[in-house]
């Protein structure tokens, strides 16, 4: 990407968008269009149409949809699904009718089926039934990575899609009932911590196995895909990060200095079993993750206590 082209993050207020956001501004990325506060409303088509028109972006990383934790999918499933499709199709659309030159879509690796095989390659897409848990949010952003694809062999649109890890970070969002995995046990042995409750309850059983990605690294990731990956087929973003639920409950608990219990409620859903992306194409493009995983958790919870301070814990989201 040229210095001076004018790059648009949709979502800059995500978590994913806003460590994009900060990336860009590091290596000297001056003209952003569109930053938080300034996008059009994305479900709303005429919108999304007349701020192509006026910005005219050169660059578009599609980082926004609303996205949440197992809860979440489970209560807000058609929610999640109709703001992915509308998010997608709008600026996929219009990226495509007003030339710009590179689209990165993020997809999901809820993208892959419930019971794929470990780490999980590209070519694994579409081989089987998606995890009911998150299936609605998953077909959308399906839909979404078939879409940049359909546009690339209909119309030779430069469109790429990127699958990420599980992102965390600064800017997650930590609100109890609609949060990933990693705000929402920081949030529970913070707060669990406060009040001195000797046990913290876990959804599941613990045992499923996660690959998580710091989102700087993932924003980093991100820039050098843009700049470098031409291929039709999805990239995976991720790190070889192999965690069990309960072997990350326990890094929180100590980054938090939570002292009490952890008991794993078995009644409740896990998820898919495993999830962990194959990210050996990007390794061989000389990609590797900067941050230490507990670094990254402590960055995030450092974070976390920031915002609680400023406004309260009951408003950090």
């Amino acid at each position: 990407m040229e210095k001076d082209a004018r790059i648009y993050v949709v979502g800059g207020e995500t978590l994913v968008g806003g460590a994009l956001l900060r990336q860009l501004e590091r290596r000297g990325y001056g003209n952003v269009v569109g930053p938080p506060g300034r996008e059009p409303e994305l479900t709303d088509g005429a919108q999304v149409e007349a701020f192509f028109d006026q910005a005219s972006p050169d660059y578009v990383f599609l980082a926004a949809g609303k996205s949440g934790g197992i809860r979440a999918n489970q209560a807000h499933p058609a929610e999640l699904m109709l703001d992915n499709l509308l998010v997608s199709s709008h600026v996929i659309h219009n990226a495509y009718r007003h030339g710009v030159k590179k689209l990165l879509y993020l997809a999901s690796s809820c993208c892959y089926p419930r019971q794929c095989p470990q780490p999980m390659r590209v070519e694994y897409l579409m081989t089987g039934p998606l995890e009911p848990t998150n299936e609605a949010y998953a077909v959308a952003k399906i839909s979404g990575m078939r879409l940049c694809q359909a546009y690339r062999q209909q119309y030779g649109a430069d469109f790429i899609v990127g699958i990420p890890a599980n992102p965390f970070g600064p800017g997650e969002d930590f609100d109890p009932d609609d949060s990933h995995v990693i705000p929402a046990l920081i949030r529970k042995m913070h707060e669990a911590k406060g009040l001195g409750v000797e046990s913290v309850e876990i959804w599941g059983t613990g045992t499923p196995r996660r690959d998580f990605i710091f989102a700087d690294d993932l924003a980093d990731a991100c820039i050098l895909v843009m700049d470098e990956y031409e291929g039709p087929e999805p990239i995976n973003l991720g790190t070889g990060l192999d965690l069990s639920i309960a072997e990350l409950a326990t890094i929180i608990k100590d980054v938090v200095g939570y002292p009490g219990e952890l008991r794993f409620d078995a009644s409740k859903p896990d998820g898919m079993p495993i999830k962990v992306l194959d990210w050996s194409r990007l390794r061989e493009m000389g990609w590797q993750p900067r941050t230490p995983f507990r670094g990254a958790l402590t960055a995030t919870y450092e974070w976390f206590l920031q915002i609680e301070q400023r406004i309260g814990t009951a408003h950090v989201r």
